[in-house]
């Protein structure tokens, strides 16, 4: 970033975090959100989502539907710092079973486990599924046992009571209606089954890199003259950030315990602030 000063106010010039290229056409995108909608409009242009039911969508819905699963798929990561197994979580959102009713019913559990197999290469299956009683209350326990390895995931009510599970069963009815059974994403001649919104949205983001050179920069060195006035410097283009500091003892007090050569001032400091950070871009 490079300080400026402009009618007695402190600005950082923000610069581009990447730069794509496809062919001849060049373009600097400021962020990551930028570089996901770049990639996003680029993999999408000759795709159609055709569900089982036979519904097609293209263009801005298709878009939308684009939208609606990277946001499921980050609700699922949220999700996945409970329950490892992320892909059973995705199935039981898309089933309904992120829901109170449904723990503990056996009939819903072996449903799971038979969705699971189903999806599974035939090495990778061998699900059960049960209800029980847990510590909560009433839990879906789906299990296999793989080459030795035993492996278990509960879903009880501390998952379901999450914001981000109460999220995915709101919007469960959606998801049956394109991923309840198989979506193939057409492309061409090409045709791709898609089982769930991860796999939509990653097929998405992997058609757009085809043919893409993408690269990103770690700060202005890397940039020659003609790049820094196009991106970070040219009035026409360039991003503003107004710097004001409403704290200035704290900020004084941060910066010298992080730039001084006091070590176990600055560990302490990180140590208590690490969790605070936000937008870190390392």
């Amino acid at each position: 970033m490079r300080l400026m000063i402009e009618a007695g106010y402190l600005y950082i010039a923000q610069p581009p975090l990447f730069r794509a290229k496809r062919g001849q056409a060049e373009t600097y995108l400021k962020d990551q959100a930028a570089l996901d909608d770049y990639l996003i409009a680029a993999g999408m242009k000759e795709a159609v989502l055709v569900t089982a039911e036979g519904g097609e969508f293209s263009g801005d819905g298709l878009r939308a539907e684009i939208d609606r699963a990277i946001q499921v798929s980050r609700q699922l990561d949220g999700l996945a710092r409970q329950i490892s197994n992320r892909e059973v979580l995705e199935q039981a959102a898309i089933s309904g079973m992120l829901n109170d009713s449904l723990l503990g019913n056996n009939e819903a559990a072996d449903y799971l486990a038979k969705r699971m197999d189903g999806l599974a290469d035939p090495l990778e299956r061998g699900w059960s599924g049960v209800g029980r009683s847990g510590p909560m209350g009433p839990e879906t326990m789906l299990q296999r046992s793989l080459r030795g390895i035993h492996e278990e995931v509960v879903l009880d009510r501390k998952l379901i009571n999450t914001a981000e599970a109460r999220a995915l069963d709101r919007d469960a009815g959606h998801l049956q209606n394109l991923f309840g059974k198989k979506a193939r994403l057409k492309l061409g001649q090409t045709q791709i089954e898609i089982s769930g919104p991860s796999q939509l949205a990653a097929e998405i983001v992997a058609l757009g890199r085809k043919g893409a050179q993408i690269a990103r920069y770690k700060g202005l060195g890397e940039m020659n003259p003609e790049q820094l006035w196009e991106t970070t410097l040219d009035p026409a283009v360039r991003t503003l950030l107004q710097v004001r500091v409403t704290e200035e003892e704290e900020a004084n007090n941060a910066f010298s315990t992080l730039m001084g050569e006091a070590v176990e001032e600055r560990r302490q400091f990180i140590q208590e602030n690490a969790l605070k950070v936000s937008n870190l871009d390392v």
